[in-house]
């Protein structure tokens, strides 16, 4: 199995706590990364008199792609099992790293989900986001910071295509004002003052390094004419929070309402990829400015996100106006309004509420 996810997600944690009986190589570990990477047939070495069915993870593979042909021998010749866990797919690709033959089915993991949290606090997960170091602590200003700073220096140093981080971190800046918006490559990279082939490099970067993620546009046009551009989230709100300086988030702010948006975002993308939903996730939005935050397949929920506190007519413009090209879709509208309940053809939901329906398999 291939283990993915972002920096401290906790893939070290989960898989030292799951298997504890297993054998652990952890390639962060600088002596054992360059011993592996001067001889990577130490491995088959080492686990030469192992029985069949032996369980051994590498943590951080990416770190050594040229182990990838030894752990295919070992799991055909001699039948161990492994886990392969890492932050980043980019250098498997672009190494033409074996890929084990289809034999390892890829898993993601995501940052702390809802049913995972006790006593979850909906206002600092939508300030510190969910990465469980960050959510933990009461300010995680200054573990958000070195969060930054490790990634960009371990993860993007090590890219040996970026010519000069700062200009790659002044775009993860840029890139943060463009979080849960619809991508403009010409603006962002007017803004940062590179070409848009860059922008696009460097998305591209955050894309393989698991930092962030794209939504693509609902394409299916009835009546209105939509955008076709897709929306781009970094993979936490703390990280994107942190990169934009809001450090104090309040309820009746913009400012909030885009990290509310973002947290609901981020347990829809993660509820999906735990239970292997087929579904796409996707935005629609009209050139008449009509817009739902969320579609679920082919139109079969229609979601839309707002911060208030008390739900008003003007908050069900978009999902309305999607119904009217797409009859049979289901309506959701969540909120911070705390009396759960149905007027009409449109569900209007509290939050936690949201996230209980959705993780007990109700939304989709």
């Amino acid at each position: 199995m291939f283990l993915f996810g972002a920096r401290q997600t906790g893939k070290s944690t989960l898989l030292k706590e799951r298997f504890k009986g297993s054998i652990y190589y952890d390639l962060l570990d600088p002596e054992l990364r360059r011993s592996f990477k001067r001889n990577p047939n130490a491995l088959k070495e080492a686990l030469g008199d192992k029985p069949a069915g032996t369980l051994v993870i590498i943590d951080e593979i990416q770190k050594v792609p040229e182990l990838l042909d030894i752990v295919h021998s070992l799991m055909v010749d001699r039948g161990l099992w492994f886990i392969l866990s890492g932050s980043s797919a980019r250098k498997l690709k672009k190494s033409g790293a074996n890929t084990l033959g289809g034999r390892a089915i890829p898993e993601t993991l995501y940052p702390l989900v809802w049913p995972e949290v006790t006593d979850f606090q909906l206002d600092r997960a939508v300030q510190n986001g969910m990465i469980p170091r960050h959510y933990m602590v009461p300010d995680a200003t200054k573990r958000l910071r070195g969060y930054v700073e490790v990634y960009l220096n371990e993860e993007i140093r090590e890219e040996g295509e970026i010519r000069e981080l700062d200009a790659f971190e002044v775009f993860m800046e840029v890139a943060a004002i463009s979080d849960g918006e619809i991508l403009n490559y010409s603006n962002i990279a007017a803004d940062c003052g590179v070409s848009v082939k860059t922008v696009q490099s460097y998305f591209q970067i955050l894309y393989d390094t698991l930092i962030g993620y794209e939504i693509p546009a609902y394409r299916k046009a009835v009546k209105r004419r939509t955008v076709q551009a897709p929306r781009f989230y970094y993979f936490d709100v703390g990280l994107a929070n942190y990169l934009m300086g809001r450090h104090s988030l309040r309820r009746g702010t913009d400012e909030y309402g885009h990290a509310f948006e973002h947290l609901v975002m981020q347990e829809i993308i993660a509820y999906r990829g735990y239970n292997d939903k087929q579904e796409t996730i996707s935005y629609w939005r009209t050139y008449d400015k009509r817009e739902v935050d969320v579609v679920i397949g082919d139109a079969k929920v229609a979601i839309e996100i707002k911060s208030s506190e008390q739900v008003k007519t003007k908050h069900k413009t978009g999902l309305r106006a999607f119904k009217e090209e797409h009859p049979a879709c289901r309506l959701i509208l969540v909120s911070l309004d705390p009396v759960t309940r149905k007027t009409e053809d449109i569900e209007m939901v509290y939050v936690l509420d949201f996230f209980r329906m959705l993780w007990n398999g109700d939304i989709f």
